[in-house]
């Protein structure tokens, strides 16, 4: 396997990149160049997933050249294992929204996990505890304030957070519970702008000893609300992730098997500047252009001149 590094990749970049080579049983040979530097990866590369290294914002591309009969992007790999392999035991889902719930549900109806809730309306909560979803409700005390049948449902009780509110109330959530979440534990949002929240949220885990990184699954309906939340949502949809090194890839692996249950079809690591460039480009501009549509004075008068595009975009 060849992968391409862009020019401005660092020594330590590259270190920790072809350290995390290594460590899946692989040799690494770089070779530095005036225009781009190649990086040779020599061993059974069939279980790399190249679409995720590829992804990596100092890799400008990946060829495999060995096993062309292997899966590029290994979709046949078991899920079970991955999720397994995370060590994850209880799963914390704070808002049961559409996003929300449907992250709840998948991770019920695929793993073994606890799976537990937090609503800003516990009518909610208590539904999805009802319908099977939960395995209880969240409580956002700390171990010295709960009382002692709460233990075991704790925000520290979770090796993996999913907070799935509005971008302010992600930072709100994350700072008002910091020295709340479990040591080392995994916390990852759902919000759809990622520069303000990563920028605040990164430093709050360092400095709580839990680990933080941006998240934007690429699926959602044209309905809102828990009762429209399916275990379903994120089969083969993209997950984009911004961790706070974009080149860990040993925490990137670590997210990637975290998120197995939920079945996404590809995830894509990126910064929070292009995340943010990228969405504006890709889901807001279509917004705003199909709200132009619909809310033109000239709107009634599109009767009998528009077909399928227009019904699409609008």
């Amino acid at each position: 396997m060849i992968a391409i590094l862009e020019n401005n990749a660092t020594d330590d970049q590259i270190e920790k990149l072809t350290g995390w080579f290594e460590e899946q049983g692989m040799r690494c040979q770089l070779s530095r160049g005036e225009f781009q530097t190649i990086l040779g990866i020599i061993g059974d590369t069939s279980k790399l997933d190249t679409e995720l290294i590829a992804s990596l914002d100092i890799v400008k591309s990946v060829t495999r050249i060995t096993n062309p009969g292997k899966k590029d992007n290994q979709k046949s790999k078991n899920k079970d294992g991955d999720f397994h392999r995370s060590g994850i035991k209880t799963v914390g889902i704070i808002g049961l929204g559409l996003i929300g719930g449907s992250f709840a549900k998948a991770y019920k109806e695929n793993s073994n996990a606890k799976v537990l809730g937090f609503n800003r309306s516990t009518a909610t909560t208590h539904f999805a505890m009802m319908d099977g979803t939960l395995d209880g409700e969240l409580i956002l005390k700390n171990e010295s304030e709960a009382a002692e049948n709460e233990k075991g449902n704790l925000l520290s009780d979770c090796d993996l957070v999913i907070i799935s509110l509005y971008n302010q109330a992600i930072i709100d959530f994350v700072k008002n519970n910091a020295q709340n979440f479990k040591k080392g534990s995994l916390v990852i949002d759902a919000g759809g702008l990622k520069r303000r929240i990563c920028r605040e949220c990164f430093p709050v885990a360092k400095e709580n000893g839990f680990i933080f990184a941006g998240g934007h699954p690429m699926a959602g309906k044209k309905f809102s609300g828990y009762k429209y939340s399916t275990g379903k949502l994120y089969r083969d949809a993209s997950m984009i992730i911004v961790p706070d090194e974009s080149y860990d890839m040993f925490l990137i692996e670590r997210i990637k098997d975290a998120l197995a249950p939920c079945n996404f079809g590809r995830i894509t690591v990126t910064s929070a500047d292009k995340h943010d460039q990228m969405i504006a480009f890709t889901s807001e501009m279509a917004h705003i252009v199909s709200n132009a549509y619909i809310k033109s004075p000239t709107a009634r008068e599109h009767l009998g001149f528009s077909a399928g595009s227009y019904k699409d975009m609008t």
